[in-house]
């Protein structure tokens, strides 16, 4: 009975305190395609994601009812680095659901303004000021959305005549700063800080987080095997969390102190490691999401007796063959804006253990249904008729010719001759597949997406092989930029054949995804076809990622300023993926128009021929 009353009375104290319109919340997924497409129109960098932000802790004067629901700590600023824009991940704050709104798309049109903090921009309202000056000077349009968010938001704040006199002057002059950007404002100290201002930006974003999985980026650490960062992709947190480091203390001294209610207790420190913990059974990701902020601290010893040797480049005994001395190829930086001349090494080269093998019978007879379906685009022999040249008499034009010269008609430039041609289709396409270690996960119970992908080649090359079109296949993953891997599988000038099924039978997963130098190595090869049409189709299932800085958006930017290089020598690039979060990415890489997205994976050997030939009809 004391448990029941318990819940009832936590439930009526939260709601009381609770200032949220939980019926007209607006969550960032249903808004985070129409966040980024505002973002990028009013001229933001295409290459930032968009994420949740992280809580962040407040320490405002809070009202008795928050006070003992223990709510009103935190809140949830808009903010943005080099990498990512971060926004709510949910906003009630104002019973419309349509302001709710509004405020996601005000608080991104303000992200496009860069910020400025130097003379009388230094302090955090000052630095909002002046981006809501600058939002509305440039897109005027936006004027009356801030207004009735400005209206709604102020009914909100605290009444400064029921503040003590120094806060009071506080929300005085931070209502002033909201309603005229162009005053100069001074916050005076008070025993509290205002009330977090929704409409701006965060006063002091945090410098780093630790988010879904990601290790900082410290080359001190040790760095993570493959096997690794493939576990931590099954177990993605949700929500980020804020980090920081800290020396690792050495466990001989200290006290913890630990708060339950109003019990305290104390514990000596004890040195855990938890890096070496391998139960599955152990649930960390659980502890993980319950955590608000995680610490982190670099410990100097290793883990003896665990040893990884199949993620680590094998000998050259068993390695597969190089055929050719490392390739030098560019590499953008977007934050110099700069093309790194010959910054990435790539390796050409092909399976050792290829041995020549029929189709399998499982594909069989599809690929025998898609050959029928393409035969009708093979190049076929056509009379041409009334050719003033030709191999042989058009006998119908011929006697009309004779005809109107007996009526005395005569006209020498008749023409009375017909000649066979061949109509071909004239085009090339090179098939560049990702190998990268994340084709080694399962998509059911039977099958991984290396195996999609090595049955996508298949059919793809028995639909090709029956329309005649020139065509070659290549695969790529990559260990840094010293080590790119590209795979021949199938030249341009090779015939398909028993050998090319027994080269794409051997393609396994490998390591990370160097896309860019991939596709700048693709792109020399297919620009030296003869063709007038050439298309570039990249098969992936995940976007670019690698060691050395590659993480993130510098992998994106390389990689759409490959697609763009493509695209300015004549080639039409166009991916197909399978990660479900590609829509995230793949519009500012390849365009809205030149990607396409297979949401059950198993469809893709099935798929792709259809979609070749959509392309190139």
């Amino acid at each position: 009975m004391e448990e029941f009353v318990g819940k009832i009375w936590d439930s009526f104290i939260t709601n009381s305190a609770n200032k949220h319109y939980p019926e007209a919340i607006v969550h960032l997924d249903e808004i985070r395609r129409t966040a980024g497409i505002f973002f990028r129109a009013l001229g933001g960098e295409g290459g930032l994601r968009i994420e949740n932000a992280t809580d962040s802790e407040i320490h405002a004067r809070r009202s008795i009812l928050q006070r003992i629901a223990g709510t009103g700590k935190k809140t949830q600023y808009a903010w943005r680095d080099e990498e990512t824009l971060r926004l709510p991940d949910s906003i009630a704050l104002f019973p419309s659901k349509e302001l709710n709104r509004d405020l996601y798309l005000w608080l991104t049109a303000l992200s496009v303004i860069p910020e400025i903090t130097t003379g009388n921009n230094s302090d955090w309202i000052s630095r909002n000021q002046n981006r809501t000056r600058e939002t509305l000077k440039i897109w005027p349009g936006l004027q009356s959305r801030y207004q009735n968010l400005l209206q709604a938001h102020l009914k909100q704040r605290p009444d400064p005549d029921k503040l003590p006199t120094r806060e009071a002057s506080q929300e005085t002059s931070i209502r002033q700063a909201l309603s005229d950007p162009d005053k100069n404002i001074k916050l005076e100290y008070a025993k509290h800080p205002p009330q977090p201002v929704t409409l701006w930006l965060h006063p002091s974003p945090p410098h780093q987080e630790i988010t879904k999985g990601a290790q900082p980026n410290d080359p001190d650490l040790p760095e993570q095997t493959d096997d690794e960062q493939a576990k931590q992709e099954q177990k993605k947190q949700e929500k980020r969390k804020q980090g920081n480091r800290t020396e690792l203390p050495d466990g001989k001294d200290g006290l913890m102190s630990f708060r339950l209610e109003t019990l305290w207790s104390w514990a000596e420190y004890t040195k855990v490691d938890r890096t070496s913990v391998d139960d599955d059974d152990d649930n960390t990701m659980q502890t993980a999401e319950d955590m608000d902020n995680i610490t982190l601290a670099q410990d100097s010893e290793t883990t003896a007796g665990k040893i990884k040797l199949d993620l680590d480049l094998p000998s050259e005994e068993y390695d597969d063959i190089v055929l050719a001395e490392g390739i030098a190829i560019d590499e953008w930086d977007y934050k110099k804006q700069l093309l790194q001349k010959d910054h990435c090494r790539l390796q050409v080269m092909t399976s050792r253990h290829a041995e020549a093998m029929e189709l399998p019978a499982r594909l069989r007879p599809q690929a025998h249904k898609i050959r029928r379906q393409f035969e009708s685009l093979r190049p076929q022999r056509h009379w041409v008729n009334r050719q003033n040249e030709g191999s042989e008499l058009d006998l119908e034009n011929y006697i009309s010719f004779l005809t109107d010269r007996k009526q005395g008609h005569v006209n020498s430039d008749t023409p009375v001759y017909r000649d066979v041609r061949n109509l071909s289709r004239d085009l090339s396409c090179l098939l560049l597949a990702d190998l990268s270690l994340s084709t080694d996960a399962h998509i059911n119970n039977n099958a991984r997406v290396i195996d999609v992908i090595r049955d996508s080649l298949y059919l793809f090359a028995e639909a090709l092989t029956a329309t005649g079109d020139r065509f070659a296949l290549h695969g790529f993953s990559s260990r840094n930029r010293n080590h790119v891997r590209f795979y021949n599988i199938k030249n341009f000038n090779e015939n398909y054949d028993d050998n090319i099924r027994g080269h794409i039978d051997a393609v396994r997963p490998g390591y990370y995804t160097r896309m860019g130098a991939a596709i700048r190595h693709a792109t020399q090869l297919l620009i030296k076809e003869p063709s007038s049409q050439k298309l570039l189709l990249i098969l992936t299932d995940g976007k670019p990622n690698d060691l050395d800085k590659y993480e993130g958006r510098y992998g994106i930017e390389d990689t759409r300023m490959a697609v763009l290089e493509a695209e300015r020598l004549g080639l039409r690039p166009f991916c197909v993926t399978i990660d479900e979060r590609a829509e995230d990415y793949l519009p500012y890489l390849f365009g809205s128009r030149s990607y396409v997205l297979i949401h059950n994976a198993e469809e893709l050997p099935r798929k792709l021929p259809l979609l070749y030939l959509r392309l190139t009809n």
